[in-house]
């Protein structure tokens, strides 16, 4: 089942979403004509993991990790399917990563690795979009816009072993699935709630296969999970 949330003009809705049209406790909202999709969930932080596909080691130059290597975006990064992101002023090395996230549906800590579907609600897309060229992580990964995520969860999914792909103005820059992983959802999920206290909207992100190439201005980004569906975003001038 889909799960969506809807921003209307009488405030936000949410409920199952099939073929554009949200089913809400209080009636039908269809996408476009009663109200434009919202990232589908709120959370308190948004969890992403780097360094998670053999590829991208070697596109980086790093070591494998021991452990899942993480960072932290706040809220104020999240923008929604079909919303512009905007090409920030303070760098000339704008690129993305095409992710599978899940959301927490409760609150939980330390949960073993066959717990994880219990306290998973759904799974998502996310682009982590980076600016290349700041210094450190929280400067490159954590401005306001930088975590587009959508379109909506999907809550019947193994993700352990699924396609993607993501596309840039219409050239295939990412393909790979979800089992070329080196640290899978399920391990990656427990290792987090091990150190923090997950709360119910929260986001684990799983990292991204190899991304070559930036993005620029007029840029749209599609990228695609099978079984979740496709998140877009077109890239804008911020001086527009």
């Amino acid at each position: 089942m889909r799960l969506a949330r809807l921003l209307t003009p009488d405030g936000p809705v949410s409920g199952r979403y099939e073929d554009g049209v949200v089913h809400a406790d209080d009636g039908e909202y269809e996408v476009g004509a009663d109200g434009r999709l919202l990232p589908p969930c709120e959370p308190s932080a948004l969890y992403c993991v780097g360094r998670n596909f053999a590829e991208t080691l070697e596109q980086m130059e790093y070591e494998r990790p021991e452990e899942p290597d993480f960072f932290i975006k706040p809220p104020t990064s999240l923008l929604a399917h079909e919303e512009p992101i905007l090409y920030p002023e303070f760098t000339d090395e704008l690129t993305y990563a095409g992710e599978l996230a899940a959301v927490i549906g409760k609150r939980c800590r330390d949960i073993a690795e066959d717990e994880v579907p219990e306290v998973v609600r759904g799974y998502t897309i996310m682009n982590d979009v980076d600016a290349l060229d700041q210094q450190g992580r929280t400067a490159r990964k954590a401005f306001d816009g930088s975590g587009p995520l959508g379109p909506w969860l999907e809550t019947d999914l193994d993700p352990r072993e699924i396609d993607m792909y993501t596309d840039v103005a219409g050239e295939r820059r990412q393909e790979a699935n979800t089992e070329l992983m080196l640290f899978d959802p399920y391990e990656i999920v427990s290792y987090l709630s091990r150190r923090f206290t997950l709360r119910p909207g929260d986001v684990v992100a799983f990292g991204s296969p190899a991304n070559p190439g930036l993005v620029e201005p007029g840029d749209s980004v599609e990228i695609t999970y099978e079984g979740v569906g496709t998140l877009r975003n077109t890239v804008v001038d911020s001086k527009d």
